[in-house]
């Protein structure tokens, strides 16, 4: 009885505790800062107004579920440029108030300057009259708040601490562009749990995030060594650990440690009984309601999925009349599919169509694909899907218009190929491999593209890549990783070889497809060519053959300088990993942008490319491994695994570029 009173004791006092604290920290904010140095702005000033304007709608757009909002307004010195960011487990509803108290709080702390932040518990505010999308704040200073408790056992509890901190970071950078955020707890000993919790601003890079939170975990042992609690907090990302459950969701019921965890868990399950009371009815009104209201017009993907988002679809009309009657002006391509359209609506929004042919029964599945693919996908380095029109026979489809066409425009042409020096290359090769990873493991989906190639790189106005063409792909439930096919679709000269032969597929196949199309960026020089109506040396022999014999730098294109050398031959080195015969030798695509994004890997010895293309003439010898700084090794996974496909086969052969 006495440990029972001693149990609930502690539970009352862990919850309170936790209820004060939370209260506390949403009546005040934890860090603000007004910037001097970029000036003031005058009472009724146009800055003023556009600030005005743009923090009491930054919430505004309700579809916005993932606690991220950036935006700006205005034009040249008066423009006003805000980020709103809330903590990644706080509910939509929740963030929108947090962030609407914080423009409050932070225009009265700061009431003239024109750039400013402040954090609170659950989210962060900050506006600039300069441009702070995409980039890692530097200017402005950390902020640090510690427990006054200290650990115990120091040593073993900056073990695990680091040890944690460091698993988070990498989780945490992986993340997409809508959330960049990771928590988690690890055990120090019987009586203690570390929980930790750290979280960028989506719009930054890995490489940024990456860094930003390195900056951060590095300021622990500086400011607070041995603390029990402590938070780091950046303009740009921010850390924080505890030794109690203090972020949402609680550790599971199963966790065994200190008061903390078991206290937080008990919460839960107090909390659960009536909750899941509440949902059982409200499922039940959810259910009735489908079933008594009219059906509304929809289109099959195939039998298992329907798309009835009809935010998504446009009027016929509306896109006539942006693409200017589909006149042949603004026609950007021809394809199997039909011709792609440049178009602008009414708001000034340049957009690209994609309209399937009316004669041709081929490509309907295609459209349906994109559609059921791009509209569940977002990332920086995929095409973004605006949205479909159905009207009668009208298959169309609208993107956000690419300006700088595809990649094969650029890299396989003598005079454009100059534009693409060896920076825009490397961040070609790096955006690419970071589309496939949101495809293959980030994303709600697991897809295989299927058809990677050059002319499916789009080019942005900086030259980020966007992988586009999404009508040969294939959809997969989570833990199934390829399947086979009797009818092969594709591009030859990307196709790895189980796939052209035999006709299985699986994330391998992606992976063997950015080989080529990795060594092709660096070299400038397709896969396979014809001199004179015969087929000469391609690619992957002549990388092979040129690796093999010590004389890489010949793969490398003659028009760019050897000032990074060191990471072309790590980029052929990738190519020829990835274009191995056996694809359990291929390295993931996890594994090549850590790869790329680090020089500190050694990398294993590239075994003999598949040239299914041309005849085989025996084996080739082995060669020594090149190593970049190295301290670690990259291991590669099976990808043997058959699994059904879940979308139907496509019928068309090949799609050519839009």
């Amino acid at each position: 009885m006495a440990t029972v009173s001693c149990r609930l004791f502690s539970f009352l006092c862990c919850l309170l505790f936790m209820i004060i604290s939370q209260t506390s920290a949403q009546s005040s904010p934890l860090s603000r800062i007004c910037v001097n140095e970029k000036g003031n702005y005058t009472a009724n000033s146009t800055y003023q107004t556009n600030l005005n304007t743009l923090l009491p709608n930054l919430t505004s757009n309700t579809e916005i579920d993932y606690g991220f909002y950036n935006f700006s307004y205005g034009q040249n010195i008066d423009k006003v440029n805000a980020i709103g960011l809330c903590r990644g487990d706080v509910k939509p509803d929740a963030c929108r108030s947090c962030l609407n108290d914080s423009r409050v709080s932070l225009t009265q702390l700061c009431p003239n300057q024109k750039e400013a932040y402040v954090w609170f518990d659950k989210c962060m505010l900050r506006y600039s009259n300069r441009s702070i999308f995409g980039v890692v704040e530097t200017l402005l200073p950390l902020d640090y708040m510690w427990d006054l408790n200290n650990a115990t056992d120091v040593d073993q509890f900056n073990q695990v601490l680091f040890n944690l901190m460091r698993n988070l970071k990498g989780a945490a950078a992986s993340g997409d562009s809508r959330r960049k955020y990771a928590a988690d707890n690890a055990t120090v000993s019987t009586f203690q749990t570390i929980y930790g919790l750290v979280q960028c601003t989506p719009d930054l890079s890995w490489e940024a995030c990456n860094g930003c939170l390195d900056g951060a975990i590095s300021e622990i042992p500086k400011c607070c060594n041995a603390r029990s609690g402590v938070r780091v907090i950046a303009p740009s990302c921010n850390i924080r650990y505890e030794t109690y459950g203090f972020y949402d969701p609680t550790p599971s019921p199963s966790s065994q440690g200190n008061c903390h965890v078991s206290n937080t868990s008990r919460t839960a399950i107090v909390i659960a009984v009536p909750v899941v009371g509440v949902v059982v009815l409200v499922l039940s009104f959810i259910c009735i309601y489908l079933r008594m209201r009219k059906p509304r017009k929809y289109f099959e993907i195939n039998d298992d999925e329907i798309i009835t988002n009809e935010s998504l679809q446009f009027n016929f009309d509306t896109i006539r009349v942006a693409t200017n009657d589909f006149s042949d002006s603004n026609k950007l391509g021809q394809g199997g599919f039909g011709a792609v359209y440049r178009g602008r609506f009414s708001n000034g929004q340049v957009i690209a169509v994609k309209r399937l042919s009316r004669d041709s029964g081929q490509g309907d599945t295609e459209f349906k694909n994109e559609v059921l693919l791009l509209a569940k996908l977002q990332h920086r380095n995929l095409v973004r899907l605006l949205g479909y029109c159905l009207e009668g026979r009208e298959r169309l489809l609208t993107y956000e218009f690419v300006p700088n066409k595809s990649l094969d425009y650029f890299i396989f042409d003598p005079t454009k190929k100059a534009q693409l020096n060896w920076e825009r290359r490397y961040k070609i090769i790096v955006g690419i491999a970071r589309g496939l990873l949101y495809l293959h493991q980030d994303s709600q989906l697991r897809i295989i593209h299927r058809d990677l190639k050059a002319s499916n790189i789009l080019l942005d106005e900086e030259m980020n890549p966007k992988i586009s063409d999404f009508g040969l792909a294939r959809l997969f439930v989570v833990d199934q990783t390829g399947g086979s096919t009797s009818r092969i679709v594709g591009t030859y000269g990307y196709m790895a070889p189980e796939y052209a032969m035999h006709g299985q597929f699986s994330v391998k196949s992606d992976v063997f497809s950015f080989g080529v199309l990795t060594l092709e960026i660096v070299s400038g020089q397709k896969n396979s060519s014809l001199h004179n109506g015969e087929r000469v040396e391609d690619l992957l022999s002549f990388a092979w053959r040129n690796w093999r014999e010590g004389t890489a730098t010949n793969i490398v294109d003659p028009s760019l300088n050897n000032s990074s050398e060191n990471e072309m031959m790590r980029c052929i080195h990738i190519g020829l990993l990835c274009v191995q015969e056996n694809l359990a030798n291929r390295p993931t695509m996890a594994a090549v942008t850590l790869i790329l994004n680090s020089y500190y890997q050694t990398l294993p010895v590239p075994s003999e490319p598949a040239f299914y293309m041309d005849s085989r003439t025996g084996s080739l010898p082995h060669v020594q491994s090149w190593e970049y700084n190295s301290r670690a090794t990259i291991s590669t996974e099976s990808a043997n695994e058959s699994a059904q496909e879940l979308v139907n086969e496509a019928s068309i052969t090949e799609l050519d570029p839009r």
